[in-house]
């Protein structure tokens, strides 16, 4: 019940977002490219500040996305996140 708490005030992550969102997390300060099918959702990402646009025009996951991933994709409280 507390992970429920912790998230109802977030706005929600369609599963093509969070899909995009663990991308992110794995490829770390390398980013993903701009151009690729996840494109619109790393848009999206960005918009709600889980991602940034690099200046090559890639995504780079941003500490508030990292904290969002642990929550929402390894289910760990956002205090506990590390770079990958």
């Amino acid at each position: 019940m507390a992970n429920f708490a912790a998230v109802w005030d977030q706005p929600y992550l369609e599963t093509c977002c969070r899909a995009a969102l663990h991308r992110l997390y794995l490829c770390g300060p390398a980013g993903r490219p701009s151009g690729l099918m996840d494109d619109p959702c790393q848009r999206r990402l960005a918009a709600m500040g889980l991602c940034c646009q690099a200046p090559n025009g890639g995504f780079i996951i941003t500490e508030a996305g990292r904290q969002r991933h642990a929550t929402d994709i390894l289910k760990r409280a956002a205090a506990t996140t590390t770079a990958p």
